[in-house]
């Protein structure tokens, strides 16, 4: 990814670490208390909106259900679309112009059970 943005809570940031250190990510983890427990969607699309500028790949580590909620969101338009992402699920969202609504199309979508250990 061009940049890694994670929750400021333990278990994201630690998973984020995980993560850094598995692909050699040389940059520095992007903290946004948006991506946190209780974040608001539209103030967390905002903020990437201003971080990234232009066309890239960010990664998002966060907590259920927002994580689930934004994606619901940003593929359909509407947060209450029943999406339930389990713990280490990896999402992949295509996105021209970040914006609140309806933005993304859904890539793919793998479950824990799918990936090798870390």
């Amino acid at each position: 990814p061009d940049q890694i943005f994670s929750s400021p809570y333990i278990r994201a940031k630690e998973t984020a670490e995980l993560i850094i250190n598995k692909i050699k990510y040389e940059h520095e983890i992007q903290f946004i208390k948006m991506l946190a427990v209780g974040g608001n969607s539209e103030r967390l699309i905002q903020d990437l909106a201003l971080k990234t500028g232009s066309a890239g790949a960010y990664l998002l580590v966060g907590h259920e259900p927002q994580l689930s909620q934004l994606i619901a969101l940003l593929i359909s338009g509407d947060s209450s679309l029943d999406i339930c992402l389990k713990k280490a699920t990896l999402c992949k969202l295509s996105i021209d112009e970040l914006h609140y609504g309806r933005c993304a199309r859904l890539d793919w979508l793998i479950q824990p059970g799918l990936l090798k250990p870390f």
